[in-house]
């Protein structure tokens, strides 16, 4: 909500910082439903239509400046209320130019406001100065350059505080590289990612992308196999699955994949595991997909065969669903301890099998919901008995990171989809400034988390990478050889 006289310079700093789409002007919408701009007879209808107008935008969740005067409070309280019911952030940019500085901008102009209206426009102004700190909205502001970033990247600026490692999650490959150019742009990748400072790279387990990421027709390698090959292409990064589907193959024959990748890689692998949760993907490589319950358990028997087709002998092992005679796996992997990582954030079932038996969780959301499922996390290994440092917290994310506003508005300029306002995927792609982004994984470790694990968009496209590794600098720990 811009708020100031006329003359102050509203339209002007409006059209600077926003796509025409996104303002709101009091004086187009009276031109409109009126004479022209000034036409005061339109001025009720013009208000009414914009009241229409603002309602619709916030329903859309898309990013509205309103310029009009912002002077009657009122209207201000009125606004406000509009979007706090459709769920929005109000914020207020008081513009304080100097009074003969307006009344010149004024005079040059050919529909001047007439003088005594200006005159009580800049009175209502000043009072508007004082009023405005205690009306609720979420920022007051002076005009100045304006860049739009996700909601999760606010907050007190970057600070100091906890450390923490980052993994790269390659959730993607739609690199618009042909499959025999695939291999090479993949190892460029992850060369690059190494070199910025991921200690750790994950794809996701799934054949087919998954709507929340991409179409379908989408290249989706099969995940262990590209791991294995990754194994080839990396020399210091840890490798993983988050996580893999236990409903998608034996897990005895996981145990002998995972232990086979571990042994290519040198000791790199991290097992991610999960109850599986794409019913769709199921049906179409004709694998059951049972109920949660039995999805779950399982889980919580995969967690523990595996551990015994890695040591030593060969076991029997008999769970509440499987039954396997002789736990036999050769080779076996280079760790003693291969780690295992639940994925998911369920409170009464996931994390209590992460406290009983994973060596990591990976959890989802922002601080405050990252802080609670951590306590939910404590208690549940306090309820058998075990220490909570034993358990590391991951978390995944998507990030989009540039070095400055510019940078990040063509950022995701190239990753939206055509038929989406740049604003309406900012949210969702996480995206922010490299110190929008050191302020926001901060607050993430100082909320738990560990392993920050991040998946970009824009992983394939020049500069994407070396523009986090600005954001793993500040934030990471020291480097240390496997750590993860």
């Amino acid at each position: 909500m811009l708020v100031g006289p006329s003359g102050a310079g509203k339209s002007t700093w409006a059209a600077a910082n926003f796509r025409p789409d996104q303002v709101v002007s009091s004086d187009a919408l009276r031109a409109l439903v009126g004479a022209g701009e000034r036409d005061q007879r339109a001025g009720t209808d013009a208000f009414d239509l914009l009241d229409d107008v603002l309602d619709r935008r916030l329903h859309r969740g898309l990013l509205t400046v309103l310029d009009t005067t912002g002077l009657d409070p009122d209207r201000r309280a009125a606004y406000r209320d509009a979007a706090r019911r459709h769920g929005a952030a109000c914020h207020a940019v008081l513009f304080d130019t100097p009074a003969d500085e307006c009344r010149a901008r004024n005079r040059g102009r050919p529909d001047a406001v007439p003088a005594k209206v200006l005159t009580a426009q800049l009175v209502a102004r000043d009072r508007a100065r004082d009023e405005l700190p205690g009306e609720g909205f979420d920022g007051v502001h002076a005009p100045g350059d304006v860049s739009v970033v996700a909601p999760s990247v606010l907050g007190d600026g970057p600070g100091t505080g906890t450390r923490l490692r980052f993994g790269l999650h390659l959730s993607s490959f739609a690199w618009d590289a042909s499959p025999a150019a695939f291999a090479s742009r993949l190892a460029e990748v992850v060369h690059v990612a190494e070199g910025v400072g991921f200690s750790s790279i994950w794809v996701m387990d799934h054949v087919v992308q998954i709507p929340q990421v991409g179409r379908p027709w989408e290249d989706m390698p099969e995940s262990w196999t590209t791991l294995a090959w990754l194994a080839a292409r990396t020399s210091t990064a840890r490798l993983g699955v988050l996580v893999t589907g236990v409903t998608l193959r034996n897990p005895a024959h996981l145990a002998k994949i995972v232990a086979t990748a571990d042994v290519l890689s040198g000791g790199r692998v991290v097992c991610g595991l999960g109850a599986a949760w794409w019913e769709h993907e199921h049906h179409l490589y004709g694998w059951d997909f049972p109920p949660a319950r039995e999805r779950f358990a399982l889980l919580e028997d995969t967690v523990q065969l595996l551990p015994l087709m890695w040591g030593p002998g060969s076991p029997p092992f008999k769970g509440a669903v499987l039954d396997v005679p002789e736990a036999v796996c050769y080779p076996r992997p280079i760790q003693e301890h291969v780690p295992i990582v639940i994925g998911g954030s369920g409170e009464r079932r996931t994390l209590r099998l992460a406290a009983r038996y994973a060596d990591a969780c990976n959890l989802f959301g922002e601080p405050d919901v990252v802080a609670h499922k951590v306590d939910v996390l404590r208690r549940h290994c306090a309820d058998v008995g075990r220490d909570p440092a034993e358990v590391r917290v991951t978390h995944l994310s998507t990030a989009v990171a540039a070095r400055t506003g510019r940078e990040l508005d063509a950022a995701v300029e190239r990753i939206r989809p055509r038929t989406a306002p740049p604003e309406s995927v900012v949210g969702r792609l996480g995206a922010g400034t490299v110190t929008d982004q050191i302020g926001r994984y901060r607050a993430l470790a100082a909320a738990g988390v560990q392993t920050a694990i991040v998946a970009l968009p824009d992983v394939a496209s020049p500069g994407a990478l070396e523009s986090f590794g600005e954001v793993i600098a500040a934030c990471a720990e020291e480097p240390r050889p496997l750590a993860w």
